[in-house]
């Protein structure tokens, strides 16, 4: 083992430093049984790729915090051995998993500490699809990677089942997607009517979110309509005031970091005349556990929040309540206080 890390670090310092190419065979190693399935595993990841998994992951790093998420709800936690920066940002760390909070930080949606990943050696890397570019380095370094995008809900559920299948628990993977799907067909089934719904970024109020996003997912899963749905950027979208007032929106959402207050948007005179703030349906989405406007497992909670905010006679806050710790008592193993 400890000759595997020295090489896999020599390796990643000639690449960086001296632009080398080295290849090399891998140990081939047989199949090993575990709780859920067989390997080897070929898992098609969203960047198309074709990932082969020799051997049941006892080490892994995440790369993204929505991975990391899901990781820790498919009872993967012991085996994180590097995630993404600021860990301690995201609350239910600490609430189910806080040995995470003290494990190496390995970069952002945005870069990746390759050196590092290198001398940990770990098992099977989990990289935001930002990051895609990175895999032929980790593939030098014989480092099996899964790329994910998962942007929409099909790809939410896509990639609960790939981490699943690439993990082993797939039993967890398809539990907690029959979770999401139950309760995603209980909205379905109660709500009637989609009133208009603006969803304010974590920035700026006039940031928003269009069909390219997962946020939008959760506006219609929650019974609303988007009131951006015309945009086309794959990221938060800036917008003008005018944009704002000329949509008219029955209700403004905060995101659940927002850097501003329902209060700021209330007193807010330019838009006085936004049936919105004239009703004083203004609200934000719950952070006291994770963001639940990204695409985490417990994304689907945020669609219950919602609802009860948009559909109040048709579906219950008690009702998105009771979810919220059935949720987190059976995937997370903690009961969420619900002040």
């Amino acid at each position: 083992m400890m000759k595997k890390k020295i090489g896999a670090f020599l390796l990643i310092m000639l690449m960086l430093f001296s632009a080398a190419s080295c290849g090399g065979n891998g140990e081939q190693t047989d199949p090993v049984q575990n709780a859920d399935g067989a390997y080897p595993v070929t898992i098609t990841d969203h960047a198309g790729r074709e990932v082969t998994i020799e051997k049941e992951p006892r080490t892994i790093i995440s790369g993204y915090y929505i991975t990391t998420s899901m990781l820790i709800g498919l009872g993967q936690a012991d085996k994180l051995v590097g995630v993404e920066n600021t860990p301690e940002k995201r609350p239910v760390y600490g609430l189910s998993a806080p040995d995470v909070l003290e494990l190496p930080t390995l970069g952002t949606v945005k870069e990746f500490d390759l050196e590092k990943c290198a001398a940990i050696a770990p098992d099977l890397v989990i990289l935001p699809y930002k990051l895609k570019d990175i895999t032929p380095s980790l593939e030098q370094l014989e480092i099996p990677a899964l790329v994910v995008k998962p942007e929409t809900q099909e790809l939410l559920s896509e990639t609960v089942e790939l981490l699943g299948t690439a993990t082993g628990s797939q039993e967890k993977a398809a539990a907690m997607q029959t979770f999401i799907d139950a309760k995603l067909v209980e909205l379905e089934t109660a709500l009637k009517g989609s009133p208009s719904v603006y969803l304010g970024g974590n920035s700026s109020l006039l940031s928003t979110a269009g069909p390219e996003m997962y946020q939008h997912c959760l506006i219609e899963n929650g019974g609303g309509k988007n009131v951006a749905e015309e945009l086309t950027d794959t990221y938060w979208s800036e917008i003008s005031y005018e944009q704002l007032l000329a949509w008219d929106p029955e209700y403004i959402i905060l995101a659940a970091d927002a850097s501003y207050r329902i209060e700021d948007v209330l007193n807010d005179k330019v838009l006085a005349d936004c049936t919105a703030v004239k009703n004083g349906n203004v609200y934000q989405i719950p952070n006291f556990i994770e963001c639940w406007d990204s695409p985490v497992p417990g994304s689907v909670l945020g669609s219950l929040w919602l609802a009860s905010v948009l559909h109040g006679e048709s579906y219950s806050i008690a009702q998105y309540e009771a979810a919220v710790t059935e949720f987190y008592e059976t995937f997370y193993e903690f009961t969420p206080e619900l002040d």
